[in-house]
């Protein structure tokens, strides 16, 4: 899917690109399926501050997205393909053959009036729900288990895609778009294809207000405060900070937190590749 970009008749739109949402066809979501969501605007039970730079934005209601893709042999077709403001992917609301309405991650290519369909006995089609131990090898998966029946917890987010490379007995190996490759269970489940709007990486907001929208407010930078409030604050003129670091004075930049005792350590077969 294109993006959209303006002409700079104002300085906000210089820069703005944003999708075409071509692939979206309705704007009005199922009734049944949203619920109220609850905004803190990073204060907590007693209203005190806890989490900066959060609040405001516009109102949102939450769409019950069913990861667990637990209705099995029973074929769902594609109604309708819709925005959800709580995640960067697409999802496609899809009606049951015994008219039960539910909705799930939108996969790439997806459209209206597709079938789809979950279980053992799925076929290895795009948006089919399958165990990993049914799936081809070689074959470009999303919103994968990390245990049976938990629902997809990997591989969830706007054109991301995983790949099954390989099964050892009662594991599964599947490379990540980090490039870390793991064991899973091969009776977990996986979504065939990649997650829809792959070009989200390309949106520029252009403008502030934008963020606003969106609910992020203004981050104050570290070498901006005093040194009383961050450990990079303070000194005669624009000084540089020394090394970057966090507010509680642990570097960034490569500073690897990992626990060495992980208990998903013997999990993981190759490391993700760092970024350079």
């Amino acid at each position: 899917m294109p993006v959209k970009k303006y002409k700079p008749v104002t300085p906000g739109q210089r820069t703005k690109q944003i999708p075409t949402f071509e692939e979206i066809t309705t704007s009005t979501p199922e009734k049944s399926l949203i619920k109220p969501i609850k905004r803190s605007g990073g204060r907590n039970n007693q209203g005190r501050m806890t989490m900066r730079y959060m609040g405001g934005g516009h109102k949102k209601r939450y769409r019950l997205i069913d990861f667990k893709r637990n209705k099995d042999d029973i074929a769902a077709m594609v109604k309708t393909i819709e925005y959800d403001p709580n995640r960067t992917a697409y999802i496609a609301l899809v009606v049951y053959e015994d008219g039960e309405k539910r909705y799930i991650l939108s996969p790439a290519k997806l459209k209206v009036g597709d079938k789809i369909m979950s279980g053992e006995n799925a076929a290895n089609e795009n948006g089919n729900s399958i165990p990993l131990s049914k799936i081809s090898l070689g074959t470009e998966i999303q919103n994968i288990e990390l245990k049976p029946k938990q629902g997809g917890m990997l591989v969830r987010s706007a054109g991301a895609s995983a790949t099954l490379t390989s099964r050892d007995g009662k594991y599964a190996i599947v490379k990540l778009p980090s490039g870390e490759s793991r064991m899973i269970l091969v009776t977990c489940r996986a979504t065939i294809g990649e997650v829809s709007n792959k070009d989200h990486g390309l949106t520029t907001s252009g403008k502030a207000g934008r963020s606003r929208w969106l609910g992020r407010r203004p981050r104050v930078r570290g070498v901006a405060m005093n040194p009383v409030d961050h450990p990079m604050g303070g000194g005669e003129g624009r000084a540089s900070g020394g090394h970057p670091r966090s507010r509680n004075g642990m570097i960034a930049k490569g500073f690897k937190t990992r626990s060495k005792k992980k208990h998903s350590d013997k999990y993981i077969v190759e490391k993700r590749k760092s970024k350079k």
